[in-house]
Protein backbone atom coordinates (compact mmCIF):
# COMPACT_ATOMS: atom_id res chain seq x y z
CA UNK A 1 0.00 0.00 0.00
CA UNK A 2 1.50 3.30 -1.11
CA UNK A 3 0.66 6.16 0.96
CA UNK A 4 0.51 9.70 -0.27
CA UNK A 5 3.15 12.04 1.01
CA UNK A 6 0.39 15.35 1.47
CA UNK A 7 2.66 18.28 1.38
CA UNK A 8 0.07 20.77 1.56
CA UNK A 9 -0.40 19.68 5.63
CA UNK A 10 0.54 22.35 7.46
CA UNK A 11 2.86 19.62 10.39
CA UNK A 12 4.61 18.24 7.05
CA UNK A 13 5.42 21.79 5.76
CA UNK A 14 6.76 22.89 9.66
CA UNK A 15 9.38 19.36 9.48
CA UNK A 16 10.01 20.79 5.62
CA UNK A 17 10.98 23.86 7.30
CA UNK A 18 13.23 22.48 10.03
CA UNK A 19 15.15 20.18 7.29
CA UNK A 20 15.54 22.87 4.72
CA UNK A 21 16.80 24.98 7.02
CA UNK A 22 18.74 22.67 9.56
CA UNK A 23 17.04 24.08 12.36
CA UNK A 24 17.77 22.11 15.38
CA UNK A 25 14.69 20.85 17.42
CA UNK A 26 13.55 19.08 20.66
CA UNK A 27 10.92 16.36 20.14
CA UNK A 28 9.13 15.24 23.14
CA UNK A 29 7.95 11.47 22.74
CA UNK A 30 4.73 10.20 23.91
CA UNK A 31 6.94 8.16 26.67
CA UNK A 32 8.41 11.37 28.23
CA UNK A 33 11.86 11.14 26.17
CA UNK A 34 13.08 13.99 24.42
CA UNK A 35 14.99 13.84 21.61
CA UNK A 36 17.46 16.72 20.03
CA UNK A 37 18.44 17.52 16.26
CA UNK A 38 18.29 18.29 13.18
CA UNK A 39 15.83 16.50 11.30
CA UNK A 40 17.20 14.27 7.81
CA UNK A 41 14.28 13.33 6.32
CA UNK A 42 10.62 12.29 6.93
CA UNK A 43 8.45 10.21 5.10
CA UNK A 44 4.40 9.95 6.11
CA UNK A 45 5.09 7.67 8.83
CA UNK A 46 8.69 8.80 10.50
CA UNK A 47 11.01 11.32 11.10
CA UNK A 48 14.91 10.55 11.03
CA UNK A 49 16.36 12.79 13.63
CA UNK A 50 20.46 13.27 14.10
CA UNK A 51 22.05 14.20 17.20
CA UNK A 52 25.73 16.12 18.05
CA UNK A 53 27.24 12.75 18.07
CA UNK A 54 25.90 12.56 14.35
CA UNK A 55 23.66 9.26 15.79
CA UNK A 56 20.77 8.87 13.95
CA UNK A 57 17.37 7.79 15.33
CA UNK A 58 13.75 6.88 13.34
CA UNK A 59 10.65 8.25 15.17
CA UNK A 60 7.54 6.98 14.24
CA UNK A 61 4.90 9.96 13.88
CA UNK A 62 2.64 8.32 15.90
CA UNK A 63 5.26 8.67 18.62
CA UNK A 64 5.87 12.30 18.84
CA UNK A 65 3.74 14.65 22.00
CA UNK A 66 5.56 17.57 20.17
CA UNK A 67 8.14 19.11 17.96
CA UNK A 68 9.86 22.80 19.26
CA UNK A 69 12.56 24.32 16.91
CA UNK A 70 15.29 25.52 19.28
CA UNK A 71 16.43 28.53 17.17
Amino acid sequence: MITEFDTSLPSIRQVQILIKQTIPAEFKLLTGDIITGRVLWQDPHCVCIVDENSEQTTVWKQAIAYIKPKS
